[in-house]
């Protein structure tokens, strides 16, 4: 969930630590700071607070070296203050850790028991404080024997006061990118970080030490106990493409980056023309045929893209299909079948719970295939293949452009295996997929209604209750949308299936709580049409979201925005659009943090 950097090279490592610290302030932002190597000593400067206060805290010092450490921090042990912030000292280590360290406790007692003090509340002092009693001036295997005793998991960096121009760093599930410039030499949680600096990247793998000098770098498996060969990959991702490019805020940017993003994802893995598919290499095309049984694994924003396909897979692949949620799904004691393909659907690849799903379903034999945005990320390395969505770096903690590419993938899969199972031929796939390259248009004119919502976000900006209603495939189009007003604007929102409001949230409803209906004209547009009587029945304020050539719900709701005829299987590429532009100008009128919400992270590495 934190950030964490490492510098080492002829730069000034504060400037260059500072600027990847934004590019991960994403990551967590309870706390942040930095520890510089100057003049023979490790300054460290840390403060409660964002990155923007660090910055102003560390124009007061004159800290010039070219060896640095630094962290973004989301508060797992400890409360948000100056003290908890990290770096964290003992005796000569310097250390920043992203993570949870499970026997932290226990620990802590032994080392306490040694006559060790500590000042914070964290879990990641007792690391330092362990480097530091196996030290013996070699950081290196301070560090290989000091992780031997931790459980849990983490990412570390480390430095010694006592070894100039000496940085280490491990990782054990939890992410650490090396990157490796022109005699420079640079660590971080996630790519976008080093982007202004190197393309050239190796991701750490679990149990695996970094070991960089002013010499160069060497990597070591096995805990850290064996050399290896690892040589650096190259990552197209230009830094533009993380900066807001005149936007308020980088939410704002990646709603109106969707209809680039979904064509661009599109294109890379399929050819309307001649049905044909790019998705997988040669030999997992083959073995994808035996598929008997489809399971969809995820979180948040994730997991709703996965109850989307459920439609896709149930009508076009006609396999026996399931959605759970990662941090449900890996303690359910499952019974896996022969011919099972296991997706797991992850943003950033690093998703603790979702990785942790992954690798049960890999003990069980099971084929696994991740979808991610993030190359080299954890969960595209680790499973047996990996589509990636082409939405570019997503840096607003509220998913949106991530999304809309997961549906493209996920789609295009639910025909893949259609046609491999015999269900639906090439030609049927050419007529079904041929809509879907109308979508980045569709999803272009959905956003002309900023200006609309952003009216009505003024008008209702002040409600503290939402109710979203949905069924069919745009069920969890209302699940979406409720989760990107609750988690930006802290506004209670409840996203339900429309037929099920009888079960219960219709006695929420009155003239107070705004419901927001999704009514495209497909197969249960005459049900979602009684719902909306319904909810006006009890006084409550209905907004809809219908097709622009449908004029029966004006009159019956008290708003009606219209949206691009979309073929039905295909609308809830349109219907997530609005929602999320709503969610956004209600968190922005009100002066919400919308790129960094209260207690919120991008990346969920730890669980």
């Amino acid at each position: 969930m934190c950030g964490i950097v490492g510098y080492l090279g002829p730069k000034k490592a504060k400037e260059v630590i500072l600027e990847a610290l934004k590019r991960l302030e994403y990551r967590g932002y309870d706390s942040a700071g930095v520890a510089i190597f100057t003049d023979g000593r490790i300054e460290v400067v840390k403060t409660k607070g964002k990155i923007a206060r660090l910055e102003e805290l560390l124009k007061e010092r004159d800290l010039e070296g070219g060896l640095g450490i630094g962290h973004t921090r989301w508060a797992t042990h400890g409360k948000p203050n100056d003290i908890n912030a990290h770096p964290h000292r003992c005796g000569p280590i310097v250390i920043v850790h992203n993570g949870i360290i499970e026997n932290y406790a226990e620990l802590r007692r032994s080392l306490e028991s040694e006559g060790i003090d500590f000042y914070s509340e964290t879990d990641t002092e007792v690391v330092a404080c362990l480097i530091s009693k196996k030290y013996r001036g070699n950081l290196f295997e301070a560090v290989v024997e000091a992780v031997e005793e931790l459980e849990g998991s983490y990412a570390i960096v480390a430095l010694s006061e006592k070894e100039p121009g000496v940085m280490v760093a491990y990782r054990k599930d939890s992410p650490l990118v090396l990157g490796v410039g022109e005699e420079e030499y640079f660590v971080a949680s996630d790519i976008p970080a080093l982007l202004p600096y190197t393309n050239r990247v190796i991701p750490l793998e679990d149990g695996e030490c970094a070991l960089m000098t002013e010499r160069g770098y060497e990597i070591y498996q096995g805990g850290g106990r064996v050399k290896a060969k690892k040589e650096p990959k190259f990552i197209s991702w230009s830094p533009a493409l993380a900066e807001k490019a005149g936007y308020k805020h980088f939410m704002q940017k990646e709603i109106f980056e969707q209809p680039r993003a979904v064509a661009d994802t599109i294109s890379s893995l399929f050819s309307p023309d001649d049905g044909s598919f790019g998705l997988f290499e040669e030999d997992f095309a083959q073995v994808i045929k035996d598929v008997k049984r489809i399971r969809l694994v995820a979180c948040g924003t994730s997991y709703h893209a996965c109850l989307v396909s459920r439609y896709w897979f149930d009508r076009f692949s006609k396999i026996p299909v399931e959605a759970d949620i990662a941090s449900e799904f890996r303690y359910r004691d499952i019974s896996f079948g022969e011919g099972e393909l296991c997706i797991f659907v992850s943003q950033s690849g690093e998703t603790a719970d979702t990785l942790a799903a992954l690798r049960i379903c890999k003990e069980a034999g099971c084929l696994t295939l991740g979808v991610c945005n993030v190359m080299e990320s954890t969960i595209a390395r680790e499973a047996d293949s990996v589509v990636y969505t082409l939405a570019g770096p997503e840096i607003g903690v509220a998913s949106t452009k991530a999304f809309t590419t997961q549906l493209v993938v996920l789609f295009l899969l639910s025909l893949y295996v259609g046609m491999t199972r015999g269900v639906i031929t090439k030609e049927d796939i050419v007529q079904i997929a041929e809509p879907l390259v109308y979508i980045p248009g569709y999803i272009d004119e959905a956003l002309r209604l900023d200006e609309q919502l952003k009216e009505l976000a003024r008008k209702f900006m002040k409600k503290e209750h939402f109710l979203y209603l949905g069924r069919y495939l745009n069920y969890p189009i209302a699940l979406e949308g409720a989760l990107k007003l609750k988690e930006i604007s802290y506004i209670h929102a409840e996203g339900y299936a429309a037929g099920e409001m009888k079960h219960g949230p219709i006695a929420l409803i009155d003239e107070n709580m705004p419901v927001v209906v999704l009514a495209p004209k497909d197969k249960v547009y005459e049900k979602v049409k009684s719902n909306i009587e319904e909810v006006k029945a009890r006084s409550g304020v209905v907004i809809a979201f219908t097709d622009r050539d449908n004029r029966e719900l004006e009159g019956k709701c008290d708003y009606v925005f219209y949206l691009p005829k979309a073929k039905e299987y295909l609308t809830p590429f349109v219907y997530v659009v609005p929602l999320q532009l709503f969610a956004y100008h209600v968190a922005a009128l009100k002066g919400c943090d919308v790129d960094q919400p209260r207690n919120l992270a991008k990346a969920v590495t730890v669980e």
